[in-house]
């Protein structure tokens, strides 16, 4: 127990170092090797220790004590540009190319009917590295979530309930530093035409809170059902959004006033559904996360975003292979900017796709399993994410950088590769 206890403390100093671009918004599209092959499906079909977090009630397939190591290494692509049409400047990529995110999971059956565990997982995160790039006004910005949590499942015949307790560490920096133009347009038409230099730099923050996960599934013949909710865990950054929000509150944006330090990680319900025959395995999921009910998302104006998820698995005796897809509709909606006396759409427009771009809609996943021996096991999964280009409007009136440019365009694709070491005893 205490080897398993510096593994998992050793993991989590290796987040608190990186960030993460997840794929449905700033979620990842599934925890574990095995799910992350088959296209992030969870709810409805067991990966053993690893169904700890997705759905708990999963982990009564565990035969006696399971032990999953892993982590996964996002590659991400971003890159922006501003401008008029026809007259963008060059596209800056963002240096945050690259991150890993780990995951430790324990589970025991203590009798017939009782299981728990224990476990950590890095769940979501965003972030990119304009540093050195005066046009995408040298923003940095870094968002990391880890949950820890005890999985505990009651299984009764074909059907499984459980709870999983929450505690989420967060952490969040927000770093900008470029000019606003602060022209007539602003204030009714009442301030001169000038420009201003606006920055923010607060050093991280970071929060700790507590929220739970509950599941259930239940078995019939060779088709499982699983339902899972994950519930809203409301998080504050000190002087995070507030702080990066003032200098366009005082010209007029977000009413004026800036915003709360809250940034909410949002409730997710799920539907599942895996059918078994021979060596075949065939997953469907469908999630619903609630963005626009999550503080600070809200805020941005992220919309509710709905998720499938489709996996197969072909196994044999001492191998398997696995593919997936997933698609998720984007949740960063285009603000309005055709009101000249509230810039506020421009400003949010800005700062969704310059430092949280979410907007990676479709992946693509494959890969498999091999087992060395009766008690242990490698996973590796690859996640491939096709490239998207999103453009919204900053408009005339409230124009960002040193050549007010009227729109904002950014491109963001993803690979990545997950590991994991499985022991059974």
């Amino acid at each position: 127990m205490r080897k398993t206890i510096k593994l998992a403390l050793t993991a989590a100093m290796i987040l608190g170092t990186t960030s993460a671009f997840a794929t449905n918004g700033s979620n990842l599209i599934g925890t574990g090797a095995k799910s992350r092959a088959m296209g992030g499906t969870s709810v409805g079909v067991a990966h053993g220790a690893e169904s700890g977090l997705s759905n708990v009630a999963l982990i009564t397939t565990v035969k006696d004590t399971e032990i999953a190591f892993g982590g996964t290494i996002f590659m991400p692509d971003v890159s922006n540009s501003m401008g008029q049409p026809g007259m963008m400047y060059p596209a800056e990529t963002s240096d945050a190319d690259m991150n890993v995110i780990p995951e430790v999971s324990i589970v025991s059956k203590i009798n017939d009917n009782f299981y728990m565990g224990i476990g950590m997982w890095g769940t979501a995160g965003m972030g990119v590295d304009y540093r050195g790039d005066d046009y995408n006004f040298n923003m940095v910005t870094n968002l990391q979530l880890m949950q820890f949590g005890i999985p505990l499942a009651y299984k009764m015949g074909g059907l499984s309930i459980g709870l999983t307790p929450i505690l989420q560490y967060g952490s969040l920096d927000m770093n900008y530093n470029g000019q606003l133009d602060t022209s007539s347009a602003f204030a009714g038409g009442m301030a001169p035409a000038t420009s201003a230099v606006v920055t923010h730099n607060a050093g991280v923050s970071q929060d700790l809170k507590i929220g739970y996960n509950v599941g259930l599934a239940y078995e019939i013949a060779d088709i499982t059902f699983g339902l899972s909710y994950k519930s809203q865990i409301d998080m504050n950054y000190k002087g995070q959004m507030s702080g990066a929000s003032q200098p366009f509150a005082d010209f007029g944006m977000f009413g004026g006033q800036a915003l709360s330090d809250n940034l909410s990680t949002p409730a997710e319900i799920g539907l599942g559904v895996s059918y078994k025959f021979n060596e075949h395995t065939i997953a469907a999921d469908f999630k619903q996360i609630n963005w626009s009910d999550a503080d600070g998302y809200s805020d941005f104006g992220w919309e509710d975003q709905s998720v499938i998820a489709l996996g197969y698995e072909y196994q044999t005796k001492n191998w398997a292979a696995r593919i997936g897809y997933n698609s998720g509709s984007n949740p960063i909606a285009a603000q309005a900017t055709a009101d000249d006396m509230d810039p506020t759409g421009s400003a949010v427009n800005m700062f969704n796709l310059l430092g949280f771009p979410g907007i990676v809609e479709s992946h693509i996943t494959l890969g498999g399993s091999y087992n060395v021996s009766k008690t242990t096991s490698f996973d590796i999964a690859y996640t491939y994410a096709p490239e998207v280009t999103e453009t919204y409007s900053t408009a005339d009136f409230a124009a960002f950088g040193p050549m007010n440019p009227t729109q904002i365009t950014t491109t963001h694709s993803q690979t990545s590769l997950s590991f994991g070491v499985n022991y059974n005893f």
